[in-house]
């Protein structure tokens, strides 16, 4: 049996909507991203939403909305994908490395206060990374925001659809920014959206994506343009974005009762108030007595490398950003700097997880993870 990471779900519908496309004669950014853009906006219940050609244009566009640029830094968890700090680097700006929260694998609120504590002077913006699906805790983000008058981008990428305290993702203080790369939700093959309540925003951005032709090409701009071919397969998508998520959460909810008691890893948590939308299924060894944490790392790799044996692709959780070498190198920074990402780069398990997954592909990754995890620890 082979079984994949993930697995974008698609049938007619979407080759329908790509061929009416095709046979229009007009495949830019039109009436399809218009009305994707639609679609988002109320599903998020956001004033705005505009399409860009991925989540990392998203970012850098709403960054520089923001006015962020040379000399500002900009706070940024450790351990997400590196296109949230290259989206910060691109601007000038500089990412400043704030560790995560070991338990939900989100940024530290307590370290992002320390932080400000001691080096607020050229701080200009926060951006929190939504996880795998899962909010970052955005209440006292918002508060140390107000408090040292700072803007919060946040990265949704993995986050459509999820939740905090009943509000959508992305509609906190300033803009948020989603992906529909193919491992997303949903997906349009590449994209990403920006959605916000700011007029301000919402003008610059649509400008900037645009070659400034909006703005009758005062600023210099970019060609960060969404088609109407991705444009219609989106619409497509949000239609089933419903019975993507629903499905994604019974079977993470079938792996959690399988795993609420393992001892040889953490299966992910989530907090009261909180909705997991499950983009990624990310489980977190645990460190027995008189392991060394090299033991561990080397564990994670042989129960993945077993599991591939088996025909089940996993990866780990996402990266330790500020140990890899761009940013390592041109930072000067220590794997060890921000340990509980190093920790959760290293020690992360992604299994698959995708709506479309049967029971019997289900029952084999778990047998088959059980035994492998039993054995590797033996």
């Amino acid at each position: 049996m082979i079984i994949p990471l993930a697995k974008p779900y698609m049938n007619n519908e979407e080759i329908l909507a790509v061929a009416s496309v095709l046979n229009s004669g007009w495949l830019l950014q039109k009436k399809k991203v218009s009305e994707f853009e639609l679609m988002v906006a109320s599903y998020t219940k956001a004033k705005f939403a505009r399409a860009t050609s991925s989540c990392t244009t998203a970012l850098h566009l709403a960054l520089l909305s923001l006015g962020i640029g040379e000399g500002d830094e900009v706070l940024v968890p450790a351990f997400t994908y590196i296109a949230s700090a290259n989206a910060i680097e691109h601007t000038g700006a500089r990412p400043i490395f704030i560790d995560i929260d070991p338990t939900t694998f989100n940024i530290d609120v307590q370290k992002v206060e320390e932080y400000l504590a001691e080096n607020s002077s050229k701080v200009k913006c926060i951006m929190p990374v939504h996880l795998f699906g899962l909010s970052a805790d955005m209440n006292p983000l918002i508060a140390l925001a107000k408090h040292y008058d700072l803007h919060i981008v946040e990265d949704a990428a993995c986050a459509l659809g999820t939740l905090y305290h009943n509000v959508h993702v992305g509609r906190f203080r300033d803009a948020g920014c989603f992906s529909f790369h193919p491992r997303k939700t949903i997906t349009t093959g590449e994209g990403g959206m920006l959605i916000t309540n700011n007029r301000e925003i919402v003008s610059t951005v649509s400008s900037l994506r645009n070659h400034g032709i909006n703005d009758n090409f005062t600023a210099l701009s970019y060609n960060y343009r969404m088609t109407d071919i991705q444009g219609a397969i989106g619409i497509e998508q949000m239609k089933k974005l419903p019975f993507i998520i629903s499905e994604k959460v019974r079977r993470a909810t079938i792996y959690n009762e399988q795993f609420y008691d393992n001892k040889y890893f953490k299966p992910p948590i989530t907090p009261k108030e909180y909705y997991h939308t499950y983009q990624a299924y990310v489980i977190q060894l645990n460190k027995p007595n008189g392991t060394s944490f090299n033991e561990l790392s080397g564990t994670r790799n042989r129960i993945m490398y077993q599991l591939e044996g088996a025909g089940i692709e996993t990866k780990q959780g996402t990266y330790a950003v500020h140990a890899l070498s761009y940013y390592k190198n041109k930072y000067n920074l220590k794997d060890l700097d921000y340990p509980n990402s190093f920790y959760a780069d290293r020690l992360s398990i992604a299994l698959p997880l995708y709506p479309q997954m049967t029971d019997l592909e289900q029952e084999y990754v778990i047998e088959n993870l059980l035994k492998v995890v039993k054995r590797c620890f033996l």
